[in-house]
Protein backbone atom coordinates (compact mmCIF):
# COMPACT_ATOMS: atom_id res chain seq x y z
CA UNK A 1 0.00 0.00 0.00
CA UNK A 2 1.55 3.67 -0.80
CA UNK A 3 2.62 5.30 2.26
CA UNK A 4 0.97 8.57 0.48
CA UNK A 5 -2.22 7.60 0.89
CA UNK A 6 -1.85 5.83 4.13
CA UNK A 7 -0.77 9.32 5.57
CA UNK A 8 -3.34 11.57 4.31
CA UNK A 9 -6.26 10.70 7.06
CA UNK A 10 -3.52 12.13 9.68
CA UNK A 11 -2.92 15.53 7.28
CA UNK A 12 -6.77 15.41 6.59
CA UNK A 13 -7.52 15.74 10.47
CA UNK A 14 -4.04 18.09 11.25
CA UNK A 15 -5.57 20.32 8.49
CA UNK A 16 -9.38 20.24 10.31
CA UNK A 17 -7.43 21.45 13.05
CA UNK A 18 -5.84 24.14 11.36
CA UNK A 19 -8.62 25.40 10.37
CA UNK A 20 -10.45 25.14 13.71
CA UNK A 21 -7.34 27.33 15.52
CA UNK A 22 -7.96 29.34 12.37
CA UNK A 23 -11.73 30.10 12.93
CA UNK A 24 -11.12 30.70 16.87
CA UNK A 25 -8.26 32.99 15.82
CA UNK A 26 -10.71 35.05 13.56
CA UNK A 27 -13.18 35.60 15.76
CA UNK A 28 -10.78 36.86 18.79
CA UNK A 29 -9.46 39.09 16.06
CA UNK A 30 -12.28 40.81 14.99
CA UNK A 31 -14.15 40.14 18.83
CA UNK A 32 -11.22 42.93 19.56
CA UNK A 33 -11.74 44.89 16.09
CA UNK A 34 -8.51 44.35 14.30
CA UNK A 35 -10.11 43.93 10.79
CA UNK A 36 -7.16 43.31 8.76
CA UNK A 37 -5.82 40.73 10.90
CA UNK A 38 -9.08 38.86 11.12
CA UNK A 39 -9.84 39.49 6.90
CA UNK A 40 -6.33 37.28 6.73
CA UNK A 41 -7.04 34.81 9.40
CA UNK A 42 -10.73 33.82 7.65
CA UNK A 43 -9.05 33.80 4.01
CA UNK A 44 -6.41 31.13 5.17
CA UNK A 45 -8.65 29.55 7.25
CA UNK A 46 -10.68 29.03 4.24
CA UNK A 47 -7.55 28.13 2.25
CA UNK A 48 -6.90 25.36 4.22
CA UNK A 49 -10.57 23.98 4.38
CA UNK A 50 -10.12 24.20 1.10
CA UNK A 51 -6.77 22.02 0.94
CA UNK A 52 -8.33 19.74 3.58
CA UNK A 53 -11.29 19.18 0.51
CA UNK A 54 -8.89 18.28 -2.25
CA UNK A 55 -7.09 16.30 0.09
CA UNK A 56 -9.81 14.76 1.61
CA UNK A 57 -11.19 13.57 -1.95
CA UNK A 58 -8.01 12.72 -3.71
CA UNK A 59 -7.90 10.20 -0.60
CA UNK A 60 -11.56 8.73 -1.05
CA UNK A 61 -11.47 8.70 -5.21
CA UNK A 62 -8.23 7.18 -4.93
CA UNK A 63 -9.10 4.06 -2.51
CA UNK A 64 -12.29 3.81 -5.04
CA UNK A 65 -10.53 3.68 -8.44
CA UNK A 66 -7.57 1.72 -6.67
CA UNK A 67 -8.51 -0.68 -4.14
CA UNK A 68 -12.48 -0.42 -5.07
CA UNK A 69 -13.17 0.10 -1.27
CA UNK A 70 -14.51 3.61 0.17
CA UNK A 71 -12.44 4.36 3.73
CA UNK A 72 -11.70 2.06 6.64
CA UNK A 73 -14.31 0.63 8.61
CA UNK A 74 -15.51 1.87 12.70
CA UNK A 75 -14.85 -1.59 14.14
CA UNK A 76 -15.85 -0.10 17.81
CA UNK A 77 -18.39 -1.60 20.17
CA UNK A 78 -22.31 -1.23 18.84
CA UNK A 79 -23.08 1.48 21.49
CA UNK A 80 -20.12 4.02 20.38
CA UNK A 81 -20.83 3.02 16.82
CA UNK A 82 -24.10 4.61 17.05
CA UNK A 83 -22.34 7.62 18.51
CA UNK A 84 -19.76 7.89 16.11
CA UNK A 85 -22.81 7.51 13.41
CA UNK A 86 -24.54 10.17 14.62
CA UNK A 87 -21.07 12.36 14.75
CA UNK A 88 -20.30 11.39 10.92
CA UNK A 89 -23.82 12.06 9.74
CA UNK A 90 -23.96 15.39 11.53
CA UNK A 91 -20.58 16.12 10.33
CA UNK A 92 -21.43 14.74 6.89
CA UNK A 93 -24.70 16.83 6.56
CA UNK A 94 -22.88 20.40 7.29
CA UNK A 95 -19.80 20.12 5.60
CA UNK A 96 -21.61 20.02 2.59
CA UNK A 97 -22.98 23.70 3.13
CA UNK A 98 -19.61 24.93 4.19
CA UNK A 99 -18.34 25.72 0.85
CA UNK A 100 -21.14 27.67 0.23
CA UNK A 101 -21.82 29.45 3.46
CA UNK A 102 -18.17 30.61 3.80
CA UNK A 103 -18.00 31.55 0.32
CA UNK A 104 -20.88 33.63 0.77
CA UNK A 105 -19.64 35.15 4.16
CA UNK A 106 -15.95 35.89 2.31
CA UNK A 107 -17.30 37.77 -0.29
CA UNK A 108 -20.44 40.04 1.78
CA UNK A 109 -17.10 40.92 3.67
CA UNK A 110 -14.92 41.54 0.61
CA UNK A 111 -17.32 43.14 -0.70
CA UNK A 112 -18.10 45.75 2.33
CA UNK A 113 -21.45 44.51 2.76
CA UNK A 114 -21.06 44.28 6.65
CA UNK A 115 -24.48 43.94 8.13
CA UNK A 116 -24.90 40.68 5.50
CA UNK A 117 -21.70 39.73 6.25
CA UNK A 118 -21.74 39.97 10.37
CA UNK A 119 -25.70 37.89 9.22
CA UNK A 120 -24.29 34.95 7.70
CA UNK A 121 -20.90 35.13 9.85
CA UNK A 122 -23.28 34.48 12.43
CA UNK A 123 -24.39 31.02 10.65
CA UNK A 124 -21.32 30.14 8.98
CA UNK A 125 -18.86 30.52 11.85
CA UNK A 126 -20.31 27.49 13.94
CA UNK A 127 -21.21 25.52 11.33
CA UNK A 128 -17.58 25.51 10.18
CA UNK A 129 -16.18 25.03 13.65
CA UNK A 130 -18.12 22.23 14.15
CA UNK A 131 -17.21 20.52 11.16
CA UNK A 132 -13.79 21.08 11.75
CA UNK A 133 -13.60 20.09 15.32
CA UNK A 134 -16.18 17.06 14.60
CA UNK A 135 -13.40 15.90 11.52
CA UNK A 136 -10.81 15.89 14.33
CA UNK A 137 -13.17 13.64 16.42
CA UNK A 138 -14.43 10.98 13.41
CA UNK A 139 -10.27 11.09 13.03
CA UNK A 140 -9.29 9.91 16.29
CA UNK A 141 -12.11 7.91 16.63
CA UNK A 142 -11.82 6.30 13.48
CA UNK A 143 -7.96 5.52 13.75
CA UNK A 144 -6.82 5.97 17.30
CA UNK A 145 -9.71 5.42 19.73
CA UNK A 146 -10.71 2.21 17.45
CA UNK A 147 -8.42 1.82 15.08
CA UNK A 148 -9.51 -0.24 12.11
CA UNK A 149 -7.18 -1.44 9.56
CA UNK A 150 -6.78 0.37 5.74
CA UNK A 151 -5.15 -3.19 4.66
CA UNK A 152 -8.17 -5.17 6.12
CA UNK A 153 -10.45 -3.55 4.67
CA UNK A 154 -9.03 -3.74 1.50
CA UNK A 155 -8.27 -7.53 1.94
CA UNK A 156 -12.37 -7.74 2.70
CA UNK A 157 -13.17 -5.92 -0.33
CA UNK A 158 -11.21 -8.40 -2.34
CA UNK A 159 -12.13 -11.55 -1.05
CA UNK A 160 -15.98 -10.36 -1.21
CA UNK A 161 -16.68 -10.42 -4.55
CA UNK A 162 -15.01 -14.20 -4.96
CA UNK A 163 -17.20 -15.24 -2.23
CA UNK A 164 -20.55 -13.59 -3.60
CA UNK A 165 -19.36 -15.50 -7.16
CA UNK A 166 -19.46 -18.34 -5.26
CA UNK A 167 -22.62 -18.38 -3.73
CA UNK A 168 -24.22 -17.13 -6.77
CA UNK A 169 -23.09 -20.26 -9.17
CA UNK A 170 -24.33 -22.41 -6.75
CA UNK A 171 -27.81 -20.61 -6.68
CA UNK A 172 -28.44 -19.93 -9.91
CA UNK A 173 -29.91 -21.81 -13.08
CA UNK A 174 -29.22 -21.46 -16.33
CA UNK A 175 -32.63 -20.16 -17.44
CA UNK A 176 -32.03 -21.89 -20.98
CA UNK A 177 -31.47 -25.10 -19.58
CA UNK A 178 -34.70 -26.63 -19.39
CA UNK A 179 -35.97 -27.66 -15.71
CA UNK A 180 -35.17 -31.15 -15.38
CA UNK A 181 -31.67 -31.19 -17.19
CA UNK A 182 -30.85 -28.55 -14.44
CA UNK A 183 -31.33 -31.15 -12.14
CA UNK A 184 -29.60 -33.69 -13.86
CA UNK A 185 -32.84 -35.78 -14.90
CA UNK A 186 -32.67 -37.24 -18.09
CA UNK A 187 -36.13 -37.72 -19.98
Amino acid sequence: MDLSIQILPAINATLNALAGILLVSGLVLIKVRREQAHKWTMLAAFAVSSVFLACYLAYHYTLRARYGISGVPFVGPPGVRLVYLAILISHVLLAVTVPFLAGATIYLGYRDRRLKHRQLARWTWPIWLYVSITGVVIYGMLYHLYPGSLEQAIIQQKSAPAAADVSDAETSVDVATPPDAAEGIKP
